[in-house]
C-alpha cells in the first residue's frame, strides 16, 4: 500500500474533480438507504388499517426526508392502495435520483482515473527518455514497454473502480449502519456479526494476492520481452529455420504466466463465495433473529424493521462483496505502482550539471588522458587516450572491430561520461555544457542504424523537424538516395515501415546520413557510415562530403580508409589505446599498422577488380 503513495500528487491535481465525486457517491447512496424506511412506513400504514393493530412502543425514527414524506401522505387521508401507490412512486423517483447521481459520479470519479492515466503514462514516457544509455543496456525493451502499459492500467483500476468502490461501500456502510442503530440497535450487532471475520479474511488473503501479483508483472514482463525480440528478430529467426525453437522458449514463459494466474485466480475463487456466504449469514441471522424478537416482544420489534433491515443488509451485500475485488485492484495496483516507481526513481547518470550552459560549438575538441570502463561489463574502452582537433579538422580514426572507436562518438554524445581524464569543447568541460545545447550542434551518423516507422521525408528531417522539403532533397541528393527515392510511386512521402523494414541495408545507411546532412552543425561525427554501401556510391558520397565539410569540424570513425577525403589527422587506435598518428602520408612512411592496414585494402580492391 506504501507504494500508492506516490499517486496523492495526481489526486491533489484533480482534488476537485474528485470531491466532486465522493460527493455524488454520498448523495446516490443517500437516496438508496431511504427506499427500506419508505417500505417500512408503508408496512406500518398498512398494519394500521388491520383489526388488532398495536403500535410499537416506540415509534420509527426515520430520516427527515422520509419524515416530511410519510407525514404528507398520513395527511391526505387516502386509504391502503393509494398510500401504497404514492409510496411506490416515491421509491421509484428515489431510484432515479440514485441513478442520476451514479451516472455523474462515474463521470467524475472515472474520467479522473483516465485524466490520471494519461498524466502517468506521460511521466512514465518523458523519464524514459531521460535515462542514459547505460540503463537501456540491462533493461529490457519489453519491460519498459509492460510498466508504461500494463502497469499504468493496473494502476488505474485503483484510482479509478476501485476508489469509487472504496468510496462506495464507506458510504453505504455508514448511511445504513446508522440508520439500521437508530432503529434496533440490538438487531444492528446481531446483523453486523460477521463483518469482524471479514475484516480478518481480508487481511490475510491480500498478502496472498499482493506476493502472486508481482510474480504475474514479473512473467507478464518476461512474455512481452520474448514476443517483441521475436517479432523484432523474425528475419534471422527465419533465416535460421528457429521458428519452433522460439516457440518452445515463448510456450515456457507463457506457461509460467498461465501457472502464476491461476494460482491467483484459485485464491480469489476462494475469497468470494466466502465473502457472499458470510453475507448470507447476516441475512439469515437477520430474518431469524428479528423473528424471533417479533414472536417474544411483537411491541419492540415490529415487522416494518425485519424488512428493513433486510432490505439493508442486501444493499449491503455487492460493496462488501466487491471489497474482495476492491482489494485485489488495490494489491494488483500497489504491485503495478512498485514497478513503475522503480524506473521513475532511477535518476540517469548523464544530465545537465549544476551551472551547465548553452555553448557555441565550433569544433575544438581536446581529449585529456581520458579513460573509459563500460559499466556492468567492465571492459577498458579507451586508455589515457588524448587527442587535440581544431575547429575545420577533419580526423579519420582506425582501427580493428572491438579498438575503442565508437566509444569517442559515445562519449562526445554525453552518453557516456569518462571514467577518467577530461573532454573539452571550445575549452569548457563538456560536462558544463547543457546536453540539449551539445546534441543539437553535432550531427551523428550511427554505425547501427535506426529508422522510425514514418516517411522518408520524416526520417530525414528527424533532427530539424521545420526543415522546408528543397533542404530535405537536397540532403538526400548528397547522401546519393534521392535517385531510389524518385522511383517510389510516393516518393519522399513513402513509408518506410517499422526500422526501416522496407528498405535495403544500404537505403537505410544513406538515408541515416542525409539526416545528419539536413542541420548545419559545427561538428560532424560519421560512425563507420559507409559499410553497406557498394563502392560506386561510396566514391559519389564521399565527392558530396567533401563539399558539406568545408569548414565543419569532422571526426570520420572507419575500419576503411578513404582515399578520397583529405585527413588533417588520422589517429589509428589498437586496444583503445592511440597506436599511430599523423597524416595520410606521414603513417604510410612510418611503414606500421596503418600502412599494412592500406596496403591490405589496395590489395583486396585490386583482386576485387580482376576479370573472372
Amino acid at each position: 500500500m506504501k507504494h500508492l503513495k506516490s499517486l496523492t500528487k495526481y489526486f491533489w491535481k484533480y482534488r476537485i474533480r474528485f470531491g466532486i465525486g465522493v460527493l455524488f457517491v454520498f448523495l446516490s447512496n443517500y437516496f438508496n438507504v431511504l427506499s427500506p424506511q419508505v417500505t417500512g412506513f408503508v408496512i406500518d400504514y398498512v398494519q394500521q388499517q388491520l383489526p388488532g393493530y398495536q403500535p410499537p412502543a416506540r415509534p420509527p425514527r426515520y430520516d427527515m426526508l422520509v419524515t416530511s414524506i410519510s407525514g404528507w401522505i398520513s395527511g391526505l387521508g387516502y386509504g391502503p392502495i393509494r398510500v401504497v401507490a404514492l409510496c411506490g412512486i416515491t421509491i421509484l423517483t428515489l431510484a432515479l435520483l440514485r441513478g442520476f447521481f451514479l451516472f455523474l459520479m462515474r463521470q467524475s470519479i472515472i474520467v479522473m482515473s483516465r485524466f490520471i492515466e494519461y498524466d502517468q503514462k506521460n511521466e512514465i514516457y518523458s523519464h524514459y527518455q531521460q535515462l542514459d544509455t547505460a540503463f537501456y543496456k540491462t533493461h529490457s525493451t519489453g519491460d519498459l514497454m509492460n510498466r508504461i502499459a500494463e502497469d499504468v492500467s493496473r494502476v488505474r483500476m485503483f484510482t479509478g473502480p476501485a476508489v469509487m468502490y472504496l468510496a462506495n461501500l464507506m458510504a453505504v456502510i455508514s448511511l445504513s449502519v446508522f440508520f439500521m442503530i437508530k432503529r434496533d440497535a440490538e438487531l444492528t450487532l446481531y446483523v453486523l456479526i460477521p463483518l469482524p471475520i471479514l475484516a480478518v479474511v481480508i487481511y490475510y488473503v491480500n498478502n496472498t494476492i499482493h506476493k502472486k501479483s508481482e510474480r504475474i508483472q514479473e512473467s507478464l514482463s518476461d512474455l512481452t520481452t520474448n514476443a517483441q525480440e521475436t517479432y523484432s528478430g523474425i528475419r534471422v529467426i527465419k533465416s535460421f529455420v528457429q521458428e519452433r525453437a522460439m516457440l518452445v522458449f515463448f510456450t515456457r514463459n507463457s506457461e509460467a504466466y498461465k501457472k502464476n494466474a491461476i494460482g491467483l485466480a484459485r485464491v480469489e475463487a476462494i475469497y468470494f463465495p466466502s465473502i457472499t456466504l458470510l453475507i448470507g449469514l447476516s441475512t439469515l441471522l437477520t430474518i431469524m433473529i428479528g423473528g424471533l424478537h417479533h414472536i417474544y416482544h411483537p411491541e419492540k420489534t415490529d415487522l416494518s424493521t425485519i424488512v428493513e433491515f433486510v432490505m439493508y443488509v442486501n444493499m449491503l451485500t455487492f460493496p462488501v462483496s466487491a471489497i474482495g475485488l476492491t482489494a485485489s485492484m488495490i494489491q494488483r495496483a500497489a504491485a503495478s505502482q512498485k514497478r513503475i516507481d522503480e524506473f521513475l526513481n532511477t535518476q540517469p547518470a548523464i544530465r545537465d550539471q549544476s551551472g551547465a550552459a548553452p555553448v557555441r560549438l565550433n569544433g575544438n575538441i581536446v581529449f585529456d588522458k581520458v579513460n573509459f570502463i563500460y559499466p556492468h561489463t567492465g571492459i577498458h574502452a579507451l586508455k589515457n587516450f588524448s587527442l587535440r582537433v581544431k575547429k575545420g579538422e577533419k580526423v579519420a580514426i582506425v582501427g580493428r572491430t572491438g579498438s575503442g572507436k565508437s566509444t569517442i562518438a559515445q562519449l562526445l554524445l554525453r552518453m557516456y561520461d569518462p571514467t577518467g581524464g577530461k573532454i573539452e569543447l571550445e575549452g569548457k568541460d563538456i560536462r558544463q555544457i547543457s546536453l540539449k545545447s551539445l546534441r543539437e550542434q553535432i550531427s551523428y551518423v550511427p554505425q547501427d542504424v535506426f529508422l522510425f516507422s514514418d516517411t522518408v521525408s520524416g526520417n530525414i528531417s528527424f533532427g530539424v523537424p521545420d526543415a522546408e522539403s528543397a533542404l530535405v532533397e537536397t540532403a538526400a541528393r548528397k547522401a546519393s538516395v534521392d535517385k531510389e527515392i524518385a522511383l517510389s510511386p510516393q516518393q519522399y512521402d513513402t513509408l518506410v515501415g517499422e526500422r526501416g523494414v522496407t528498405l535495403s541495408g544500404g537505403q537505410k545507411q544513406r538515408i541515416s546520413i542525409a539526416r545528419a546532412l539536413v542541420k548545419e552543425p559545427g561538428l560532424v561525427i560519421f560512425d563507420d557510415c559507409l559499410s553497406a554501401v557498394d563502392a560506386r556510391t561510396e566514391k559519389t558520397i564521399i565527392n558530396n562530403l567533401n563539399e558539406y565539410l568545408h569548414g565543419k569540424t569532422a571526426i570520420i570513425i572507419t575500419h576503411r580508409i578513404f582515399s578520397l577525403l583529405h585527413f588533417d589527422k588520422i589517429v589509428v587506435l589498437d586496444d583503445g589505446a592511440i597506436a599511430e598518428e599523423g597524416t595520410h602520408a606521414e603513417l604510410l612512411a612510418r611503414k606500421g599498422y596503418y600502412a599494412a592496414m592500406y596496403t591490405r585494402q589496395q590489395r583486396d580492391a585490386g583482386s576485387i577488380n580482376e576479370p573472372a
